[in-house]
């Protein structure tokens, strides 16, 4: 079985259009019976920001050779991923502020990388990312989308040969029912899960 790590940030829940996306993409995954997935729903989970308090016991932590303090549970659960599924939708330019939240908690020297003489270097056993989004605008090829392209950076620097992502865009144009783009997007993400 290849182990799936499902990162749930659809902060409207049922009401996400980027989790039914996501969601028919799954459920094509676990059909297959080749694919154990573990889902995170980001919005249950107990994640701190790295406030000043936060950080220095991190910092403290990190002196250690010792990586196995609870604090790491999220690096860990990341860095065994064989593949790793993102469904969050485009807010403000990028994505919510819960998924950089929870990066900023999973980026921890000598478990999700490491650094020498010559530079960072990834430690992730995923050999894939898939980042599954929605956009009310039409952001396709836009300088000013940043979320593909920043967690695109990330998979580098996790080691993570592969990102692909999957974005319905104009959902609040107008211009097209949404339901048509959301097929659309959705026959897209059907695509991946064949061979994933």
């Amino acid at each position: 079985m290849v182990n799936v790590l499902y990162l749930d940030c659809c902060i409207r829940r049922e009401l996400s259009r980027t989790r039914q996306v996501a969601e028919a993409f799954l459920n094509a995954l676990e059909a297959q019976g080749r694919y154990a997935i573990d889902r995170l729903t980001l919005m249950d989970e107990p994640l701190q920001a790295l406030s000043e308090g936060f950080l220095a016991q991190r910092e403290r932590l990190l002196l250690s050779p010792d990586r196995e303090h609870p604090r790491f549970r999220y690096a860990h659960q990341f860095q065994r991923a064989e593949r790793v599924v993102i469904a969050a939708p485009f807010w403000d330019l990028s994505f919510p502020a819960l998924l950089k939240l929870y990066i900023e908690n999973i980026c921890v020297d000598r478990i999700t990388f490491g650094a020498d003489e010559h530079g960072t270097f990834g430690l992730c056993s995923a050999e894939r990312l898939l980042f599954i989004t929605t956009r009310g605008g039409d952001m396709t090829d836009s300088p000013l989308e940043m979320g593909a392209r920043y967690l695109e950076a990330l998979c580098e620097f996790w080691g993570i040969p592969r990102f692909d992502v999957v974005a319905g865009n104009g959902l609040d144009l107008g211009l097209e029912p949404v339901e048509n783009i959301l097929a659309r997007t959705t026959q897209e993400a059907l695509s991946f899960a064949r061979d994933f």
